[in-house]
């Protein structure tokens, strides 16, 4: 029984150890446990906490039988993607040019989940500086995929390690960063519920950057119960990120009391004339059966051709990350001696040509997308779209010059939402498609309580790999 308890929710974990029926020693026992079983395989971690992750558990046993449990996350583990900054632990950012790099400090992130109770059993691949939607990492190799053991297939970017070690039960959460789907990507090809969180809810001090105008930091998860406790735990103002002063508080508290009702609400379906014309039947039919499920709980769900250029949005997403990953990068990235993944030296090299003027040109040009979009969405609870157009590729057929898997990930980030991933069914092939449900600004408790009401009605969420 103690090796499945990493499958389970952070929720469920919480009950048990709330009633005593496991302890924070166990969970932290049966997820290193698998971690030694599948991830020489699967090579989702770049470093694991062994030491610390056991003494954090036994201190939080015994904080818990003291009576001074500090909330629903005391005593659970979590995996950190690797680029938060940990004092005195290394910190690669993917690249293996940075090995060896140790941190003088500790992200905002990364504090607020241990001022929370959680224990960060270790850190995990991801895409070389974030630059990638793939999972690929020619350097540092790419994670595999746990949904099918005989094919190594992408597991999605940038926060890849971190889907393959919730999904493959080696922790049952991790925290990623998402800049143009980074989180909602390898949360649909690997089954999880992953939240694109709103820029500014969650500060970034401490997040090594890719694009300092589009960075945001979100969960993967197997529930949106668990999403929604990462993001309350982590969210708030910061005085070293300005911008998350400005935001809003943000509650979930009804979100997650109230048995989820959908019932009236708003959920505009992006029509299927702007689906990108390569996309698999398979995810279309699951987009359909996700629209019945949520008619059946009562929404109102309407097809509606959004006021959304994603052809345009993808070029000029690509332009803004070039840009600001060349002005972070620029001192090595032209350093032919170093081993940088390929793909990622030639896309961050496609930035050093912007001028000054052309920049702040396309970040008014965002402002005025945001706004418009943020007017829009008035009309709507929330826009349901396919999280991707495809399933997991094999790692040997990616094309690194393509990008089909932002294909509805990267407006989001644009447009200054939010966006909640849900398992929404498998491929003939039994590998995960997920749904994307997009709110306007700071309203993640809507996504949270709509995901909730589609995983009362469907079982996705729950299923495991082989």
């Amino acid at each position: 029984m103690s090796a499945d308890l990493p499958f389970h929710s952070l929720t469920d974990l919480s009950g048990r150890l709330a009633r005593g029926e496991t302890t924070s020693r166990a969970l932290v026992e049966a997820c290193l446990a698998r971690i030694d079983a599948v991830d020489g395989r699967l090579h989702a971690f770049v470093d694991v906490y062994r030491d610390d992750a056991r003494a954090l558990a036994d201190a939080a046993d015994l904080e818990r039988r003291a009576g001074a449990a500090r909330g629903p996350l005391h005593g659970l583990p979590v995996a950190l993607k690797d680029l938060f900054e940990i004092a005195g632990r290394q910190t690669t950012a993917g690249s293996k040019s940075w090995l060896g790099r140790t941190s003088d400090y500790t992200a905002t992130v990364v504090e607020k989940l241990l001022a929370a109770g959680m224990i960060p059993l270790g850190k995990t691949h991801m895409v070389e500086f974030a630059f990638g939607g793939w999972g690929r990492n020619e350097p540092m190799g790419a994670p595999w995929n746990p949904w099918d053991l005989a094919t190594h297939r992408v597991a999605g970017g940038s926060s890849s390690g971190s889907a393959v070690a919730v999904a493959a039960g080696m922790v049952p959460a991790a925290i990623g960063s998402d800049t143009g789907g980074s989180v909602r990507i390898p949360a649909s090809l690997c089954g999880l519920t992953g939240l694109k969180t709103t820029y500014g809810l969650v500060s970034l001090r401490g997040a090594v950057p890719l694009s300092t105008s589009l960075d945001t930091v979100g969960p993967l998860a197997h529930t949106a119960e668990d999403v929604a406790l990462l993001t309350a735990a982590m969210a708030g103002p910061d005085r070293a990120d300005p911008p998350t002063l400005a935001a809003p508080r943000v509650d979930f508290g009804d979100a997650l009391a109230r048995a989820p009702d959908v019932r009236g609400l708003a959920i505009a379906c992006l029509a299927p004339e702007q689906f990108p014309a390569a996309i698999d039947d398979e995810v279309v039919r699951a987009r359909h059966e996700a629209v019945d499920v949520l008619r059946q709980r009562g929404a109102q769900v309407a097809d509606v051709r959004a006021p959304i250029d994603f052809d345009d949005i993808a070029a000029r997403v690509g332009r803004l990350l070039a840009c600001e990953a060349y002005a972070y990068h620029r001192a090595y990235i032209e350093d032919t001696t170093l081993p940088i993944d390929p793909w990622v030296r030639r896309r961050t090299l496609g930035g050093k040509g912007v001028t000054a003027a052309d920049y702040i040109g396309e970040l008014a040009a965002m402002r005025r997308a945001q706004a418009a979009f943020a007017a829009w969405m008035r009309g709507y609870d929330a826009l349901l779209t396919p999280t991707l157009p495809i399933t997991a590729l094999p790692v040997a057929d990616v094309d690194e010059a393509t990008a089909p898997l932002a294909a509805f990930t990267r407006a989001v980030n644009y447009l200054g939402g939010c966006g909640l991933s849900l398992p929404a069914g498998f491929s003939a092939a039994g590998l995960p498609i997920g749904v994307q449900l997009v709110g306007a600004p700071f309203t993640e408790p809507m996504l949270v309580r709509i995901g909730r009401a589609f995983q009362d009605e469907t079982d996705w969420h729950l299923r495991r790999p082989r």
